[in-house]
């Protein structure tokens, strides 16, 4: 029993069952009791490991992806920012990776609404030059180097099940004073009508509202000159159910604390890029083939001949686990945001996807 629950269970009683995105966005973001604002999720003492805290390898090739692409844009006046930064360590890593590239940006805006988040973030970057801002609307006009990782996952989504007659969608109820997940009548969904020719009765569909006006408003920034890099879990388009809680490192069923455990579901990308009109967009391309196009392996070894013991043994097992198959190197996906007719970064091909 949590406190937030309380809450959601006299607003439910009060005004009826609420869809699954206005669920996520109380128990992620309420400003008292929500995920986000009461803790610190990331590492081996929170809840889930990100890429950044697996190993400095990965903002490295990230960093030298962003600069290398600002070099062939004849090195515009840009500036860095991320989206969900988490701790500051993706971005300190490529900090760091591009301090010898003359004339680099060093400027970093950091898209960020927990408080408690920003206060950790500026203990990790307090030698670099920061300022946060709470929506990606509120970004300063391009050129941008921008990256997101895993921010997408985290935008609060809606589901709908195909019905004989139209769409239901998943909403959360009360029932003998626990939260349940209920049905809606089949109706009709406009948003939905591309989806009639690859689904059938029973299958889940999967939409994020909030995820196109954002990746919108990323795409007009890039347009004016730089890139964006978005990695994150998930396919090309959704189907199926894959809303999902985490709690110390473990799945947990998504109603039974609210506020006390992650809740994400799988990006669609092919709905980002449809939605990042104003720029090209590349190919979706796996994390690990992605990282292996950057160089990552060069790196892991140059890296390992200064280790041994434990810590060679963690490092190539961080090496794996960010590029195997069988690991984050399928699971996750990556594209890029440049402006129409720049070149196309390291790592990804206009051409093809992997």
């Amino acid at each position: 029993m949590t406190a937030l629950r309380d809450l959601l269970a006299r607003q439910i009683a009060t005004d009826g069952p609420m869809n699954l995105a206005d669920y996520m966005q109380q128990c992620l973001l309420h400003p008292e009791h929500g995920y986000y604002a009461t803790r610190d999720p990331f590492g081996a003492a929170g809840d889930f490991v990100t890429a950044p805290e697996i190993s400095q390898m990965f903002g490295e090739m990230l960093g030298l992806c962003l600069a290398q692409a600002w070099i062939d844009q004849g090195r515009p006046d840009a500036y860095l920012a991320e989206l969900g930064p988490g701790r500051g360590t993706l971005m300190k890593d490529v900090l760091r990776a591009t301090v010898a590239i003359p004339n680099f940006p060093r400027k970093v805006v950091l898209v960020e609404a927990s408080q408690h988040l920003r206060d950790v973030q500026t203990d990790t970057l307090s030698d670099a030059d920061v300022e946060w801002v709470e929506h990606v609307s509120a970004l300063p006009a391009g050129p941008v180097l921008l990256i997101a990782n895993e921010f997408f996952d985290a935008l609060p989504v809606r589901q709908f099940v195909r019905g004989t007659k139209g769409w239901s969608e998943r909403h959360i109820g009360l029932q003998d004073g626990t939260l349940t997940l209920g049905l809606t009548e089949d109706t009709r969904v406009d948003a939905l009508s591309h989806r009639l020719a690859d689904t059938g009765v029973g299958d889940v569909v999967e939409l994020c509202p909030s995820a196109a006006p954002t990746m919108g408003e990323v795409a007009d920034r890039v347009a004016q000159g730089g890139a964006g890099i978005i990695v994150d879990y998930g396919d090309w388009r959704s189907l199926g159910d894959t809303f999902q809680a985490v709690e110390n490192h473990s799945p947990v069923d998504p109603l039974a604390s609210p506020g006390q455990a992650d809740l994400t579901a799988h990006v669609d990308f092919e709905a980002l890029s449809k939605a990042a009109t104003t720029c090209q967009v590349s190919p979706m391309t796996p994390q690990g083939v992605f990282l292996e196009r950057l160089g990552i392996t060069q790196r892991a070894q140059a890296l390992a001949e200064n280790l041994q013991g434990a810590k060679l043994d963690k490092h190539i097992a961080a090496h794996r686990r960010l590029t195997h198959p069988e690991e984050m190197g399928s699971l996750f996906k990556a594209i890029t945001l440049t402006p129409r007719g720049a070149p196309v970064p390291p790592g990804f091909d206009l051409a093809s996807s992997t």
